[in-house]
């Protein structure tokens, strides 16, 4: 699934928590002489892998030294330096066997698993339960007996954030949305009004998104307030990826648009929902929707996403209308790919159904993809409409799905004589083509 990221947590490049001190000569006490100028020529090193290299030649010479925990730190900085981040989080375990409660080896090898963990986009449990219980160990950490208070609060400030926000997303990959949205929210209170501008922004999307979640522990008020504030905030390119979402959610709360562009005001100035955010809920679902229907004269010409809801949602007398306008016709299929073989592609095309990586169109294919096919159409890929590559096909059954703890009621839409339309051959045919329709915003 094609990720959207405004910003990072803290980059680990720009991270420097606890710089090794400058060593001179009578910082330290080496009586072997040979040690002390192997220890010396280490810290000589400039060049991040001759330092590494460097480093590892000392360590496998002298493997009690006194100053092992120093080489260590370095070999860190010196690694990080290089890109290597491999290395790091070796270096960094190494460091945490001879110094357990040493933050900044905790903090990287955080940084770098959690990194891991979104990459692998949830299938690497194992990645994301490290960083989530290293990060436990980091935050359970109390502050050493040598260091100033100041001092600890700059780095706990710095390094407690990064804690929570790597067991949200532990919590998040384990389908636990309630868990993900008290961490987040913790995170989130640590940052200042600036960094929760900047720094804090990505994760207050993953927090509105955890909100959003289907099942018992969704809550659309609180997540059209997030979604509402990094709307706010966002760089622009962003806002037309975020904008559909936030207000297909406050369309599903409210019922309609109307009193939005308020939240969006407030939501730009405060990182929690204000005392007079008190939206008033819409009818219930199965009103909305026979309104809708009331109100639309050709029922063909609304969204697919508003079609799905309608068979998913709605009574049987108002799904069954829906229906007879749409079987046996063909549609288009934008949405993401949760699977797929060479004669079948499930896609998930509502944002309920994107939140629960749940296919709610089934599109059994005409003809079986080729190879070249199948590797595009891969689980994440995500099908837009022209001049993008297209799947089409015709509607042919549906089923309603009742809710359950983790989604929403909604439908499984199956169609047949299904299609796969690259990009490419419409972009050589554009005059076969009739114009996309204009969809209608929800």
């Amino acid at each position: 699934m094609k990720k959207l990221v405004i910003a990072s947590v803290m980059a680990l490049a720009s991270l420097s928590l606890a710089p090794a001190p400058k060593v001179y000569a009578q910082d330290i006490s080496i009586k072997d002489p040979a040690e002390y100028n192997a220890f010396q020529m280490f810290s000589s090193q400039n060049d991040p892998k001759q330092k590494v290299a460097a480093g590892e030649s000392f360590l496998k010479q002298y493997p009690q030294s006194q100053v092992k925990n120093l080489v260590l730190d370095q070999m860190i900085d010196a690694s990080q330096a290089a890109q290597d981040q491999a290395s790091v989080v070796k270096y960094a375990g190494e460091l945490l066997q001879v110094d357990p409660n040493n933050l900044k080896a905790i903090l990287y090898s955080v940084v770098i698993k959690k990194q891991q963990c979104s990459a692998a986009n949830g299938s690497d449990q194992a990645t994301c339960d490290d960083a989530a219980a290293m990060a436990q160990k980091g935050l359970a950490l109390q502050k050493p007996a040598a260091m100033a208070q100041p001092e600890w609060d700059k780095l706990t400030h710095a390094a407690f954030p990064i804690f929570h926000s790597a067991i949200a997303l532990d919590d998040t990959v384990k389908k636990d949305s309630k868990a993900a949205q008290q961490e987040y929210t913790t995170e989130l209170k640590s940052y200042s009004e600036d960094e929760a501008k900047s720094t804090g922004l990505n994760d207050t999307l993953l927090l509105a998104q955890a909100y959003a979640q289907p099942g018992s522990s969704q809550d659309l008020k609180q997540a059209i307030w997030f979604f509402a504030r990094v709307w706010a905030l966002a760089p622009a390119q962003y806002k037309a990826q975020i904008e559909p979402k936030l207000e297909y959610y406050y369309k599903k709360y409210h019922g309609g648009l109307d009193g939005l562009d308020e939240i969006k005001a407030k939501a730009a100035t405060s990182v929690f929902p204000t005392a007079d955010y008190n939206p008033p809920p819409a009818k219930s679902p199965q009103e909305q929707i026979h309104d809708l229907i009331a109100s639309t004269p050709n029922l063909d010409t609304l969204a697919l996403s508003d079609k799905e809801t309608i068979l998913g949602v709605g009574s049987k007398e108002d799904a069954d209308k829906m229906w007879a306008v749409l079987q046996g016709k063909q549609t288009q299929v934008p949405g993401i790919v949760i699977s797929a073989t060479a004669d079948q592609v499930q896609v998930a095309v509502t944002e309920d159904a994107k939140a629960s990586k749940q296919a709610d169109f089934i599109v059994n294919l005409k003809k079986p993809l080729t190879e070249a096919e199948q590797k595009i159409v891969q689980p994440g890929f995500e099908f837009k409409s022209a001049p993008d590559a297209m799947l089409v096909g015709t509607y042919d059954t549906y089923k309603q799905l009742p809710a359950t703890d983790t989604t929403s009621a909604s439908a499984q839409v199956v169609l047949k004589d299904g299609e796969f339309v690259p990009a490419e051959k419409k972009k050589a045919t554009p005059a076969h083509h009739a114009p996309a329709a204009r969809r209608p915003r929800h």
